[in-house]
């Protein structure tokens, strides 16, 4: 028996090349071939273009425009337009892993390039979920098939502002934003904070309160306002921790008119959309689990010596960093079990249980992936905090996550304490005094 504590292991070679990067699934054996088609040709794109250019979009807080172009040449901006419309036909389960991968590469691409793909997704197989009459459905088929037309013949790019910095960002309220009906369409007047694509989507999917007597949530819209529309107005500055390459400023918007054929979903829908399809808010996991994948990544290959351009030193013989090691790959698998799970469950009307695991499954992906990133600085040493190297974006990038609107890591856990304690409608019974 050789003791632990004497065992010598052969260094890697100076200039050897590194291992091969693990599978964004983990195990791709049960993937289909179209599937692992996808996530590679978006491993392709991160690796070799997405990935240089992310240092210089950090640094300036600049949208990662070459990146659209790439997304646009390989077809994955349709992502999930359906096939029969010229999309590539993903599912929300493929969705998930391709952003997961872009992420691992530039996270501010990955998240941006979620809010794009979700309005195909609302317009989809959201939109087919739901209990639409016959003229809904005709309308909204109409509406959408224009949609997939701009975004696959024309390259058209899609964002979602929502975030208003209230109680409706949060899902507790009505949108601040009202859209008032007029002759041919609504004029709209609001404004939106964090605007992921700012100055640089084409349509921008509002989400405003129908101006009616009486409105509440039910009576939400959610509006493709066209980017050149007269009083629609980009404000702001934007010098963010991290996620800069999103340049998510104010979107302000002034009377603007919208026309009646720019319903991403029916009138009236999107609140009922929300209910039954909760599984659409975790799609903000996505970009962090290609983070947190990534800072693994890079921790291995530095303590193996296999940094480009950097002196080739190993530090892979020192338990501490083994044991940290250990950790974070326990941390990423636990995260990783968590996110497939959720893209397993995506569907319309889950049950109590599913929607605590979901809210679970998000909480832990956001969470955990600024803990791995937290603890590859620690375990990578100083030189790991340079700017030369891609760890500390990935840091400041994954601190973002858990405060994103409407599953903050804070509401998640009101959500999954509240919800489990108590069932629908129930409250707690007066105490009597003693």
């Amino acid at each position: 028996m050789t003791d632990s504590s004497t065992t010598t292991h052969s260094s890697p070679s100076a200039g050897s090349p590194a291992r091969a990067a693990a599978h964004i699934a983990g195990d791709a054996s049960a993937l289909s071939p179209r599937q692992r088609e996808l996530i590679a040709l978006a491993a392709e794109l991160g690796r070799t273009r997405f990935a240089p250019r992310a240092v210089a979009h950090d640094r300036e807080a600049s949208f990662p425009i070459d990146n659209y172009r790439d997304l646009r040449d390989s077809g994955l901006l349709g992502l999930c337009v359906p096939a029969e419309r010229g999309g590539l036909g993903a599912d929300f389960a493929t969705f998930m892993l391709v952003t997961a991968e872009l992420g691992r590469h530039c996270g501010a691409t990955a998240l941006s390039f979620n809010m794009h793909v979700s309005a195909a997704l609302w317009a989809g197989p959201v939109a087919d979920a739901l209990s639409l009459t016959p003229a809904e459905r005709a309308d909204h088929e109409a509406h959408r098939a224009q949609l997939y037309e701009r975004i696959v013949q024309r390259g058209k790019v899609y964002s979602q502002p929502f975030s208003e910095g209230g109680a409706a960002s949060a899902g507790k309220a009505p949108w601040g934003t009202i859209a008032r009906p007029v002759e041919g369409g609504y004029l709209v007047t609001g404004r939106k904070l964090f605007a992921t694509l700012a100055g640089v989507a084409d349509y921008y999917g509002v989400l405003c309160t129908l101006d009616i007597p009486g409105a509440s949530q039910a009576d939400a819209l959610y509006l493709a306002v066209p980017a050149d529309s007269p009083g629609v107005c980009v404000t702001g500055d934007w010098d963010p921790l991290g996620m800069r390459a999103t340049v998510s400023r104010n979107l302000e918007l002034k009377e603007v008119f919208v026309r009646h054929n720019a319903r991403l979903l029916p009138e009236g829908r999107y609140h009922e959309a929300t209910q039954r399809c909760p599984y659409m808010f975790a799609t903000l996991a996505a970009p962090y689990m290609g983070i947190a994948q990534a800072a693994y990544d890079f921790t291995v290959a530095y303590l193996r010596a296999e940094i480009p351009g950097m002196p080739p030193v190993p530090r892979r013989m020192y338990p501490t960093k083994q044991q940290a090691v250990a950790q974070m790959r326990i941390m990423l698998e636990q995260a990783r079990a968590l996110f497939l799970q959720t893209a397993r469950d995506a569907r319309p009307d889950p049950d109590a249980d599913t929607r605590l695991r979901l809210l679970a499954g998000h909480y832990t992906v956001m969470e955990t992936a600024n803990a791995i990133c937290a603890l590859a600085i620690r375990t990578c040493g100083g030189a790991s905090m340079l700017k030369s190297l891609p760890l500390e974006r990935m840091y400041r990038d994954s601190r973002c996550g858990s405060l994103m609107l409407p599953w903050t890591a804070e509401l998640c856990l009101d959500h999954i304490g509240r919800e489990s304690l108590y069932d629908a409608g129930e409250g707690d019974e007066a105490i009597e005094p003693v």
